[in-house]
C-alpha cells in the first residue's frame, strides 16, 4: 500500500445534486454501500437539500459528510462553459478534492461530459495518456466479460489512443475481473490483418511491438462472443456499439409484452420466459455494473447514468472503493511504461 492508504481511511466523495432522481437515490445509495464498505463518504451539493432528502427519507447524515456546494450543472449544460460559469457546483468541487487530495474518488450520475470535462482538466491526465477513455463490460456466450473501449470519451482517435486504451483496459481487466493475463482485439471490419483503416492499421503495429497481449483484428460479432477479454475501438464506433448493444434487451422485453397481450395462454409462456432472461440476463442490467470508470485520469472517477437507481449507486461508490483498494491508478502508471516496451 501507499503511505496514503496506511495512514488514512479511503474518502469517497459522491455528487449529491448529480441524477435525475438527485439528492435522494444519491444518498441512499451512497449510505447503503457504507454499510458494506467501510470508508469515508463525502456528499458533494447544497447542504440543505441534502439534509432536507435525508430527513424527509428518515436517514441520518452527519454535517461532516456533507461538502457544500451552491450551485449545479444541469444535464443540458454545454459541459466545458459549465466548468467555467458555475466553479462552485457540486462536480467540479468533487474534482477539485480528488486534485487536492482531499478525497481518493470521485462519483457522479450527472452531466457525463461536465464529469468527463472535470476528471480530465482539474484531475488531470496520468503520465503517459493522451486521451482518457471510458470503457464498458459485456457480457458474452463465454460466460465471461468482454470489455470495450472506448465508448464515447472521444469520437476521434490516433493509434496511440487506441493502444493507450488497450493498455489501460488490459490493467483493468487484470485486476477488477481477475483475467491473468487478458488478450486483447482490435475492432475492424474483418479478422483478417489487410482489414482496416489506416488508424488500425498503424495502432496494431504499435500493440504488435508492444507487451500487450494482442491477437489481431476482431469483428462486431465477437464482443458477445468473448473472443478476447478487452476490444480496442475509437470512440464514435464503440458509443454506437454500446448503445446498439443496450437496446437489445429493449426490444426482447417488448416482443415478449406484445406477445403476452394476445392470449392467456401467451401471458403464461410469455411468464415462464420472462423468469427466465431475467435471470440469465441479470448482468445486463446497467444497476449492478452502476456506473464507469474514466481511465486515464490522474484519479479515480466514476460516471454513472442520469437515471441511476439507489442500487446503481451504491455499486458506483463500491466499484470505486475496489479501485482504491487495488492500487489502480499506480498500477496504470507503471503499466504505461512496461508494455510500451519492445517484446
Amino acid at each position: 500500500m501507499t503511505k496514503n492508504q496506511i495512514n488514512t481511511k479511503c474518502r469517497l466523495a459522491v455528487d449529491a445534486m448529480g441524477g435525475d432522481f438527485a439528492p435522494k437515490n444519491i444518498i441512499l445509495g451512497a449510505l447503503d454501500a457504507l454499510k458494506e464498505a467501510d470508508f469515508q463518504l463525502l456528499l458533494v451539493g447544497d447542504r440543505s437539500k441534502i439534509l432536507e432528502s435525508a430527513k424527509l427519507e428518515n436517514v441520518s447524515i452527519s454535517e461532516e459528510m456533507i461538502v457544500h456546494s451552491s450551485q449545479i450543472i444541469e444535464m443540458d449544460d454545454t459541459p466545458t462553459t459549465a466548468l467555467k460559469s458555475k466553479p462552485d457546483s457540486s462536480i467540479v468541487i468533487g474534482a477539485k478534492l480528488v486534485k487536492e487530495n482531499k478525497a481518493d474518488a470521485f462519483i457522479s450520475a450527472g452531466n457525463t461530459g461536465a464529469m468527463m470535462a472535470a476528471s480530465t482538466l482539474i484531475m488531470g491526465r496520468i503520465q503517459g495518456v493522451s486521451r482518457p477513455t471510458i470503457g464498458a463490460s459485456f457480457p458474452t456466450i463465454e460466460n465471461k466479460k468482454c470489455l470495450l473501449f472506448d465508448v464515447g470519451a472521444s469520437v476521434d482517435s490516433k493509434p496511440q489512443h487506441l493502444f493507450e486504451y488497450a493498455v489501460l483496459g488490459s490493467i483493468y481487466a487484470k485486476e477488477m475481473y481477475g483475467i491473468d493475463k487478458p488478450s486483447v482485439g482490435m475492432l475492424s471490419v474483418g479478422e483478417e490483418e489487410a482489414k482496416g483503416n489506416e488508424v488500425t492499421f498503424a495502432a496494431s503495429r504499435l500493440l504488435k511491438e508492444s507487451k500487450v497481449n494482442f491477437l489481431g483484428n476482431v469483428e462486431g460479432r465477437d464482443v458477445l462472443k468473448g473472443t478476447v477479454d478487452v476490444i480496442v475501438c475509437d470512440g464514435f464506433v464503440g458509443n454506437i456499439v454500446l448503445k446498439f448493444g443496450e437496446s437489445v434487451l429493449t426490444l426482447l422485453k417488448t416482443r415478449i409484452r406484445k406477445y403476452a397481450d394476445q392470449g392467456i395462454m401467451n401471458k403464461i409462456y410469455a411468464l415462464i420466459v420472462k423468469k427466465v432472461l431475467k435471470a440469465s440476463l441479470s448482468d445486463m442490467d446497467y444497476q449492478t455494473h452502476g456506473g464507469v470508470p474514466l481511465l486515464g485520469v490522474n484519479g479515480i472517477s466514476i460516471i454513472g447514468h442520469g437515471s441511476s437507481s439507489p442500487l446503481a449507486i451504491k455499486n458506483m461508490v463500491l466499484r470505486a472503493k475496489e479501485m482504491y483498494d487495488k492500487q489502480l491508478i499506480q498500477k496504470f502508471e507503471r503499466a504505461l511504461i512496461e508494455y510500451s516496451t519492445s517484446k
